[in-house]
């Protein structure tokens, strides 16, 4: 008897949703409930920083700065500008003066000083038309930003004869968070509309449509009530909550596109509804659950680094990717349940199947003949595979040249648009002010010493190359810190040279070294310490992973190797359009010549977990047609043809969801999302369309090859469902039906 006429066993969770549809539709919409009163107001309590290392040197100093010295680490900048006078007016001094008493009276502030107080030059622009009041404003980033909206209205605009801009890098924060906020809501707006445009195009029906999209904002309202739980033990970056976005959607779309499509293929075989829902859990629903365990892998893998920045992506995105698997398995099959075969209702597309032969219109990738294009162009490729395969991979290599030049930096005022008036206020910094203000190193000194000590050190330091001034010592107690402007760039190679130089002088009490440049410096060395560990997590685990799924000793190494190239056109792409300046103008960014050192990690993770997403699918496909017939390339052929379109659509989907995220004013958001946006689609449209089928040809039966006792380990361990196949399986003739066993792909 065919496997496929037996009972089906379902899993627990399998048989309580088709049991209790009602039940289990009713506790997760009731949990999605609690999840948007749980997570209301939680991007309010994150942070727009987190790229530097919490143990290095440069956050040491820094803390111990703001303890003893505030006046040292300003955050807050008020640009004078009198116009056509000089800042020394006696007018212009007067009103400074005023401005800096009452800023200094502040309930917040601390640490007030001004160019009209100490006259130091390196707080007069060099035209003598514009100086700084520099300030702290204490507390972490929320209590920071409550007192600057407080105070920041009595300050900016014309007071007399001066005008006054409100900048330094509490402002910046502060502006960044309000610009992402509303940059994420205009592209949830862009991207849901879009997002169902397509999904009636995929099926046709505006039932089945409404279904992954439902999924997605429950996948996405989850996430943001785990990310509030977060926020109250750990820091968490508000760049995070684009990911949750993106791949909410992303991801449960994929998901449910399968499931769903899954579901209408048993329904058209004439099954009734709860069968139908069973085998589509049993083997798409298997096969989702493999796939959001990948992704979630490779997001984890940020959690060695310890920079939140980073580790706020890996908590909002295995949240949302299993929150996603988890909507997808429990709340859409219920769904389907109490839908049946009214998930084929409102089929927008009845219009143009009357004016066509009349014949009715399928999902797609059900078997009815549709997916035949696929099917030649997967036979085209195979025929001239090692055309294919060596021009696909030498274009995606030269495709990823340009990252070789890739140079870091820190973020900066300059990822927000230009007519921010943070960017405002430090570009005139930069542009009018001498040396390189924001850029200025501090180092400091703790211990016991002499000022003789103090005075030899200081002319040390003020003779190491790239030294623009020193100024200090500022001494309290046993501490006292000096300040070193470099000559050069604040992030440029030479402030970072200057940075190790610095460290390396001796000195008669122990020092300490921080400021833009050290942090960059603290930053890229942490990065490049645990990166081995976090490339050594995603290989291993998806190796191990692909294992489980395949059987096979080579395919593991080939997904590994395959997804890499996937994601080079990104990388080039981004050091080539963002770091050089090509289509800043179109793209309405700044560039800075260099590239934030946390965010190719980051695009990494995300992205390699993406391609394993559609490479699950893919391989769990053509190891379903493998194990039934063992022909190589009939599999293969099969593979691309059930998942190919299904594929380029769940990634075009996708694609347009980053690209929405994409349209972000702010550069590393703009960044994020139009570079994941290429990387996905090379994946779905060229390695997997060309490079696996191409390497698949190549590498032939050997392709399912492994030795004995890992046989034995997958017989045991490995995914697969129905009666197993006696080995060998290469053996069996194409024409067993009695051999058919329901699927594990989607």
């Amino acid at each position: 008897m065919p496997e496929v006429n037996r009972p089906e066993r379902l899993g627990g969770w399998t048989r309580f949703v088709t049991a209790r549809p009602r039940l289990a539709l009713l506790a997760a919409l009731a949990i999605t409930a609690l999840a948007v009163f749980a997570g209301s107001g939680v991007a309010d309590r994150m942070g727009s920083g987190g790229w530097e290392a919490p143990g290095a040197e440069s956050t040491y100093t820094t803390k111990a700065l703001e303890r003893e010295f505030p006046a040292s680490q300003p955050n807050l900048l008020l640009l004078v500008d009198s116009g056509s006078a000089s800042v020394d007016d006696p007018a212009v001094a007067a009103e400074a003066a005023r401005l800096t008493a009452k800023l200094a009276a502040e309930k917040g502030v601390t640490g007030v000083g001004s160019y009209w107080r100490g006259r130091s030059p390196a707080l007069r622009a060099e035209d003598g038309r514009e100086a700084l009041i520099a300030a702290r404003i204490e507390g972490q980033d929320k209590a920071a930003g409550e007192v600057l909206d407080r105070i920041a209205p009595a300050y900016r605009g014309t007071h007399g004869p001066v005008t006054v801009s409100v900048g330094g890098p509490v402002a910046v924060r502060h502006e960044m968070q309000t610009i992402i906020q509303e940059d994420l809501l205009r592209a949830e707006l862009i991207a849901l509309p879009v997002t169902l445009v397509l999904l009636v195009m995929v099926f046709g029906s505006a039932i089945a449509a409404l279904l992954p999209l439902g999924v997605g904002i429950v996948a996405i309202l989850g996430t943001n009530a785990v990310l509030r739980g977060i926020t109250e033990f750990t820091d968490v970056s508000v760049f995070a909550q684009n990911l949750t976005t993106a791949l909410g959607l992303g991801l449960a779309i994929d998901y449910a596109l399968f499931i769903v499509r899954r579901f209408r293929e048993e329904l058209a075989t004439g099954t009734d509804t709860r069968t139908a829902v069973g085998r589509t859990l049993r083997t798409a629903g298997r096969t989702v659950l493999f796939s959001a365990m990948t992704v979630a892998v490779s997001l984890a893998a940020m959690l060695v680094f310890p920079q939140y920045f980073l580790r706020s992506f890996a908590y909002a995105g295995i949240a949302v990717v299993l929150l996603a698997a988890a909507a997808a398995l429990i709340l859409l099959p219920a769904a389907l349940m109490l839908l049946g075969p009214r998930v084929n209702s409102l089929d927008l597309r009845r219009l143009l199947r009357r004016r066509g032969t009349g014949r009715a219109a399928a999902a797609p990738g059900e078997a009815d003949g549709s997916g035949k294009g696929w099917e030649r162009f997967a036979a085209l490729v195979m025929r001239r595979a090692p055309v294919f395969a060596a021009v696909t991979t030498v274009g995606l290599i030269t495709l990823g040249l340009p990252f070789l030049g890739v140079r870091f930096g820190t973020a900066d005022d300059r990822q927000l648009p230009a007519t921010a008036e943070s960017h405002v206020v430090q570009q005139h910094i930069r542009d009018g002010f001498p040396g390189s203000p924001g850029g200025g190193l501090a180092v400091l000194a703790q211990g016991q010493a002499t000022p003789a000590r103090y005075a030899e050190y200081r002319s040390r330091i003020a003779a190491l190359p790239g030294v623009l001034r020193v100024d200090g010592p500022v001494v309290r107690g046993r501490s006292a810190y000096f300040s070193v402007l470099p000559e050069g760039e604040a992030v440029g190679e030479e402030s970072q040279q200057l940075v190790r130089e610095l460290r390396a002088e001796p000195a008669p009490f122990d020092t300490s070294v921080t400021g833009t440049a050290a942090v960059l410096v603290d930053s890229r060395s942490a990065i490049a310490d645990r990166l081995p560990w976090a490339v050594a997590i995603i290989a291993v685990a998806t190796l191990l992973l692909v294992f489980l799924l395949t059987g096979s000793l080579l395919i593991p190494f080939q997904a590994v190797v395959l997804n890499a190239l996937s994601l080079t056109a990104m990388f080039g792409a981004v050091v080539w359009i963002f770091q050089d300046g090509h289509l800043s103008g179109p793209l309405s960014f700044t560039s800075t010549g260099d590239m934030e050192t946390t965010l190719p990690v980051l695009m990494f993770c995300v992205a390699f977990g993406l391609s394993m997403d559609y490479g699950v699918f893919l391989l769990s496909r053509i190891k379903e047609e493998y194990d039934r017939t063992g022909d190589h390339e009939r599999s293969v052929t099969f593979g691309l043809r059930r998942t190919g379109g299904l594929i380029t659509a769940a990634a075009v989907i996708l694609a347009v969801v980053m690209v929405a995220i994409g349209t972000s004013r702010v550069t590393n958001t703009k960044m994020l999302g139009l570079g994941i946006a290429l990387a996905v689609l090379m994946d779905a449209m060229v390695v997997r369309s060309l490079l696996v089928p191409s390497v698949m040809k190549l590498t032939g039966k050997v392709t399912w090859w492994a030795p004995a006792p890992l046989r034995a380990f997958h017989r045991r361990f490995g995914l697969s469902e129905g009666v197993s196949l006696p080995a060998p399986v290469e053996q069996m003739s194409a024409a067993s039906p009695g051999r058919d066993r329901i699927s594990t792909g989607a």
